[in-house]
């Protein structure tokens, strides 16, 4: 028997605990209080759950069979992929998709994050970094190099080297997510972050500073997707998925700099990219989109995500972003919320509970006026677009 048909999806429920860099609570107990949370706030019941997606397991978090026996979940489908935020996209994406083949009525995107529980990451204590030839997570321990900050590092000075830009310039980003954070309650990073702030911090992987570098936090999130049918029924307004691409991988693809870099094993010539995410959601392309929230661990993924994606041309983003054009107010306001650099590293789950607060109208001091189209993006090549139901 064929597949289909497909229904349409939307998100009708978000959950997000009290954030924090080091919690008493487990991740189960964060993850029990961020699923209530997004029952309630889609007026919906555990009964009415029966799928259960998750980027993330043990150590950083509870394995999705624990999750369900803890809570007495009925699940007919459950992903859980490698605990990394690069998966947060592609779980959100396996759940949309259960719900639009049937498999699925009501999937939960779950995590309880306790990095304080994880310990170091990075260093010589890191498994996943010292994994045999270290891998594309961008530790090269056969460079020396055990942290992914290291890879993020190499990539950016990359760039600059490349494009004949000044490193220094890349302040404006974690600027910019602060001033964010500020308006955000939930935020962790609420001090000021001026000029002179960020440069009387210390070099942690040169060229990139303190504020450069993600919260690695403890805390829950949970997203609610249904179909529009079902969406229109229930307490909030629907918050429509609208289109997707995937994680992309290959020779050429190296998680902290876009293709053709020429870092680690990529290629020398940067191409010109489809991305079928834009024509699938309806748009004619970047320039349609009101808010773009995306996974920003370092400062320098902000400047190639807005290059792979088309938002600025090769070379010219780390220019394009300066004097406020990705703050509130700006011409494209990022990570609305925070980010992972001042809001809280919850692997990207936080981006999402933000886009369905910013298309709801719901995101009080942040609000992007007259926002209707927010898409999710990574320097990893997946991204989502969520829009406003019509």
């Amino acid at each position: 028997m064929p597949l289909g048909p497909v229904r349409q999806v939307a998100i009708v429920g978000i959950g997000i605990t009290e954030l924090s860099r080091k919690s008493a609570r487990s991740g189960l107990d964060l993850a029990a209080e961020a699923l209530q949370l997004g029952l309630d706030d889609a007026g919906l019941g555990a009964g009415d759950v029966d799928g259960l997606f998750t980027n993330v397991g043990y150590p950083l978090s509870i394995d999705y069979d624990r999750v369900a026996e803890a809570f007495g979940l009925r699940i007919r489908a459950a992903v859980q992929t490698w605990s990394h935020g690069r998966f947060v996209g592609p779980a959100l994406q396996a759940a949309a998709q259960a719900v639009a083949l049937g498999t699925t009525e009501v999937a939960a995107c779950l995590a309880g994050v306790s990095f304080s529980g994880l310990g170091m990451v990075g260093g010589a204590g890191d498994a996943e970094g010292l994994r045999q030839g270290g891998g594309s997570h961008g530790e090269l321990p056969h460079y020396g190099m055990t942290a992914p900050g290291a890879g993020a590092a190499m990539a950016f000075r990359r760039y600059c080297e490349r494009y004949g830009v000044d490193p220094a310039l890349i302040s404006a980003v974690p600027m910019a997510m602060r001033r964010h954070a500020r308006l955000n309650p939930n935020a962790q990073m609420t001090k000021p972050l001026e000029q002179a702030d960020y440069d009387a911090q210390p070099y942690i992987v040169e060229p990139l500073r303190r504020p450069d570098f993600a919260l690695l936090s403890d805390g829950g999130t949970c997203l609610l997707v249904t179909t529009v049918e079902r969406a229109r029924d229930l307490r909030q307004p629907a918050v429509i998925v609208s289109g997707m691409q995937g994680l992309r991988a290959g020779r050429d693809e190296f998680i902290f700099a876009p293709p053709g870099l020429g870092v680690f094993t990529q290629g020398d010539e940067r191409r010109v990219e489809d991305h079928p995410v834009y024509a699938m959601a309806g748009l004619s392309g970047p320039g349609d989109v009101d808010s773009l929230q995306l996974y920003d661990a370092f400062s320098p993924n902000v400047v190639f995500v807005l290059e792979r994606f088309g938002f600025a041309g090769e070379g010219q983003a780390l220019e394009w972003l300066q004097d406020g054009r990705i703050e509130l107010g700006g011409e494209l306001p990022v990570n609305t919320a925070g980010g992972l650099l001042s809001e809280a590293h919850l692997c990207g789950w936080g981006h999402m509970a933000e886009a369905v607060r910013q298309i709801r109208g719901q995101a009080g001091d942040r609000q992007v006026a007259g926002c209707e189209v927010v898409q999710w993006a990574t320097p990893f090549g997946d991204s989502t677009v969520f829009t406003k139901d019509r």
